[in-house]
């Protein structure tokens, strides 16, 4: 990635997809190249915890909203330390915010921290063509001396995929850190970060959970150093086929009986702990308005997702596995996928998309205290 962080104005750019096709529009955030995979967003509102979650890491955002940054950037509502998507794709981005929590606006924090943008392209039929065609590289290009087609499109093919990427190590902490409980400390909880969003542990501290988050490398050893009820997996970016270390971590956790809990990539890495597959999803499910039943209730709920990976499971049958039976406990209703899993001999579950609500609905709030009535069977 090369860039300015100069204002942009009326500065032209290029988008450019792996399989050719072109979007020419305006410079917004900062000047220069970027490269990733293009994927579309359905969210209608939360572009600041989209654009802050680790889980976009190496990917272009296309916000099929029209109108962008209406309420400018606040210093509240960010998941992380810093914005992770390597490009910004919008149509319409407005022109003055108003909210009051507004800092400054969101052309100013994509320069601020050099990401490379493009406004002013049609970006419904960007989102058609992904979804006919799929997920796929593309470059953002800007600038007063663009190269030509040829070279741009040469360079896109040259990218990484996201097939086969392992990314969770270069997003998640170095360093051990802790949440502490909010109001009486009930439980203990080591939280495996893979690319985990700051609302999470909130939600768990929220719960009288005091959560130790550990870093993507961190051993079986280094979980149970801190004597948890309860072992937590996050979201995260990357192709879960790489994943093998915490595969290999959650399964001594399976193997010990600890009530488990994963979201996101968490649910592709138990998914694999108990010798399913995962295969790349065609364009993937990003928003916070996906439609997913919880089979065991029969309700419905409304989500947030951010995943173009899913786990290969039988949904019509109990599954024997290495640590008792399987199933599959949510389904996404627009394509079946794969939205959750739970085990039905051992305290340990999972769902595909992200309960902590930032930003999106609280329909999955519920996931949590199921987390916690795990954690006091275990301790009863």
């Amino acid at each position: 990635m090369t860039t300015s962080t100069r204002g942009a104005g009326k500065t032209p750019a290029v988008l450019v997809l792996e399989d050719g096709r072109i979007f020419r529009g305006r410079a917004y955030g900062a000047v220069g190249s970027t490269f990733g995979e293009a994927v579309f967003s359905t969210g209608m509102t939360g572009y600041q915890e989209t654009l802050t979650d680790p889980s976009y890491h190496r990917q272009v955002v296309v916000m099929t909203a029209p109108h962008v940054g209406n309420t400018g950037v606040n210093d509240e509502d960010p998941e992380s330390k810093r914005i992770w998507v390597s490009g910004y794709v919008v149509r319409d981005p407005a022109r003055v915010p108003s909210n009051w929590r507004s800092r400054r606006s969101l052309d100013d924090e994509l320069r601020h921290q050099g990401v490379v943008g493009i406004s002013g392209i049609d970006t419904r039929a960007l989102t058609r063509h992904l979804r006919e065609r799929g997920a796929m590289r593309v470059g953002i290009f800007s600038g007063n001396a663009l190269p030509d087609e040829g070279t741009m499109l040469a360079e896109v093919r040259q990218a990484p995929e996201m097939a086969g990427a392992d990314l969770s190590a270069e997003v998640a902490t170095t360093e051990p850190y802790v949440v502490p409980a909010i109001g009486e400390k009930r439980f203990t909880v080591a939280a495996v970060d893979l690319g985990i969003k700051g609302m999470t542990p909130h939600r768990m501290a929220e719960r009288g959970i005091e959560v130790h988050v550990l870093p993507a490398t961190a051993t079986l050893d280094d979980v149970y150093a801190v004597a948890p009820d309860g072992v937590f997996f996050s979201n995260g970016p990357g192709d879960p086929s790489t994943a093998d270390h915490p595969v290999s971590v959650m399964q001594g956790v399976l193997e010990r009986g600890t009530p488990l809990f994963g979201i996101c990539f968490g649910n592709q890495i138990l998914g694999r702990a108990l010798g399913f597959g995962t295969f790349k999803l065609k364009y993937g499910h990003r928003g916070i308005n996906q439609p997913v039943q919880d089979r065991t209730t029969g309700k419905v709920e409304v989500t947030a997702h951010n995943h173009g990976f899913a786990v290969d499971a039988p949904l019509d049958q109990v599954s024997d596995t290495p640590y008792g039976r399987a199933e599959v406990s949510h389904v996404c209703l627009n394509d079946n996928v794969v939205e959750g899993l739970r085990l039905l001999d051992k305290p340990a579950f999972s769902v595909q998309y992200h309960p902590e609500a930032a930003a999106g609905p609280h329909d999955a709030a519920y996931l949590f205290d199921r987390f916690v009535k795990l954690m006091e069977g275990q301790r009863a």
